[in-house]
């Protein structure tokens, strides 16, 4: 069994940590494992969207404690910062879909610029504060669909709002640590990750959110272009990379800037591929599958680990085959009505021991 108040070598035990985007897909993940750490969780976000988010069906809010949100609201998250005084905070908050990015450009802008620039300011103000880890995108990189993978010292871009709008959080980041966190007790970093999935996400025009709801209601899924290649990871393979960086952050101001976890490079699949294992796990749905898309989207995109590998001792523990059957487990399990939280806990509990298995450590 695996000892969760030691690992990261008890860094998290009885720290308070505040999470902006407490209520979204990743944030609820990272707030149970780090409750189960030991931690004290504080999360700061707008209500969750669904019944089905994993935020409410694992009933996070008996669990950590919550402050109904707003990110562009400077004034609130400000008191709520100096209320809870924390030690390490993470920013997740954001709008974080492409394809809504191109229907409400200025709310996606407002979001993901100023929410990050208020993130910021909370930060200054706290003075227990040690590490804070910005959450951005591997599609903050100017995209020029090249076939090896963005470092961490690429330009930032983005030709559609919510990629840029990422890029410009990266840049924002780095200006408030030449600005501000040079001489500070405070070490900053930003982190991308790939296209993440796991169960408990509902969010409109994701792949995988698609495919199980047209599992449940017997739909035909419509997938857009099939030939587009990501970078698939489970959401415990960048939040264990986030976790990792932050508790090395702590005490280490050189770790501070910008980061990249992402899966391996054979980990680059085109998404009828993830489509295809999914259907192993959940037969019987049809799909029709187009190329006729009315916005631009990245056709490939890869990301380069090798900071992370090297500096940090980090790497990616399951295969693409190990990512897709803990995902579709997990949803599956959901439809039963099993516990979830239960499930999510489980499931890092397997995730580390498989990790263990592979003679990784990275955790410890």
């Amino acid at each position: 069994m695996v000892n969760f108040i030691k690992l990261f070598s008890g860094i998290y035990n009885g720290k308070r940590i505040l999470i902006t985007g407490d209520t979204g897909f990743k944030g609820s993940w990272l707030s149970l494992w780090l409750n189960e750490m030991g931690a004290e969780v504080y999360g700061y976000a707008l209500p969750p969207k669904t019944e089905k988010d994993n935020y409410v069906v694992c009933k996070l809010n008996n669990i950590i404690k919550h402050e109904d949100g707003d990110i562009r609201d400077r004034d609130h998250l400000l008191n709520y910062f100096k209320e809870v005084n924390p030690h390490i905070a993470f920013h997740l908050a954001a709008q974080p879909l492409v394809l809504d990015s191109y229907n409400s450009p200025h709310y996606t802008y407002e979001t993901n610029l100023m929410g990050t620039v208020n993130f910021f300011e909370a930060v200054r103000i706290s003075p227990k504060i040690k590490a804070a880890v910005n959450i951005t995108s591997d599609k903050c990189y100017e995209n020029n669909e090249w076939i090896w993978g963005y470092r961490e010292n690429d330009p930032m871009g983005g030709k559609d709002p919510y990629s840029s709008s990422k890029g410009c959080s990266e840049l924002i980041t780095s200006s408030y640590i030449s600005s501000f966190f040079t001489d500070s007790e405070c070490n900053i970093a930003s982190v991308r990750a790939g296209n993440v999935i796991g169960a408990g996400d509902w969010s409109e025009n994701r792949v995988v959110p698609d495919f199980f709801r047209a599992f449940i209601d017997k739909q035909t899924l419509k997938i857009r272009n099939p030939s587009a290649t990501r970078p698939w990871q489970h959401v415990l393979e960048s939040l264990g990379g986030y976790l990792l960086l932050a508790a090395k952050l702590y005490n280490d101001p050189s770790l501070s800037g910008g980061w990249n976890f992402g899966p391996k490079e054979e980990m680059n699949y085109k998404v009828y591929e993830l489509i295809k294992l999914l259907q192993g796990h959940s037969p019987g749905i049809s799909i029709e599958y187009s190329d006729d898309i009315t916005t631009k989207e990245a056709g490939l995109l890869k990301l380069d680990i090798s900071k992370a590998v090297f500096k940090l001792k980090w790497q990616p523990v399951l295969s693409f085959e190990d990512t897709v059957k803990l995902t579709a487990d997990g949803y599956i399990s959901d439809f039963t009505g099993k516990d979830a939280l239960q499930n999510r806990i489980d499931a890092i509990h397997k995730y580390l021991i498989t990790a263990i298995d592979r003679y990784i450590s990275w955790f410890k």
